[in-house]
């Protein structure tokens, strides 16, 4: 079996539900970035008095681009101490701008061949929608509705998927399923 098995995707996609059922039905850990990812950011010097400096100058893109760096860098620590894990990664740990943090982490990400793009649909549009629907159950800030439709839009993601898995209308069984099984293929090739 090919592991870590690592899940990327916007905001409200499923990974960390479809990680907990893939993890359950693999009998291995799962880690969610959402949980550890603060502590690997203050490891090179992330600070909460200046993300909230720059939030109250900058507003929340100046807080989005602060933490960029300290993302790129937790995905490098996540698959250095969770090797036998399901990783569902938050939605900006495979989102960026700056082309060398991309390109960092493409580099980082390349070995692994069990890395899923979750989106619930083909259709970029749909997928938006559907993503917001979900959102608007948690919040009603605007800067994250327009943050995750650029996760949606932005190429990051299809380009460090090996494989995108389309949710709209599954359960979480169904999308744990299907990535068993992909995973499956990919041990035999």
């Amino acid at each position: 079996m090919q592991i870590p098995i690592i899940l990327i995707g916007p905001m409200c996609a499923g990974k960390t539900t479809v990680g907990e059922k893939v993890a359950t039905k693999l009998n291995i850990p799962q880690c969610s970035m959402d949980e550890v990812r603060f502590s690997y950011y203050r490891e090179i010097g992330f600070s909460k008095e200046t993300q909230q400096q720059i939030r109250e100058k900058q507003g929340f893109q100046g807080m989005y681009a602060y933490w960029k760096p300290f993302e790129a860098y937790a995905v490098k620590r996540i698959l250095e101490e969770h090797k036998h894990a399901v990783i569902d990664f938050g939605a900006g740990h495979s989102v960026y701008e700056d082309i060398k943090l991309f390109q960092q982490v493409e580099k980082t990400l390349k070995p692994y061949q069990s890395l899923f793009l979750l989106l619930p649909s083909v259709d970029k549009e749909e997928s938006i929608q559907i993503l917001h629907q979900r959102l608007h159950q948690i919040t009603d800030d605007k800067d994250v509705f327009e943050l995750n439709k650029h996760f949606v839009t932005h190429p990051s993601n299809q380009k460090l998927a090996k494989q995108t898995i389309y949710t709209k209308e599954k359960s979480a069984d169904t999308v744990a399923e299907e990535i068993i099984s992909c995973i499956s293929n990919i041990s035999k090739e």
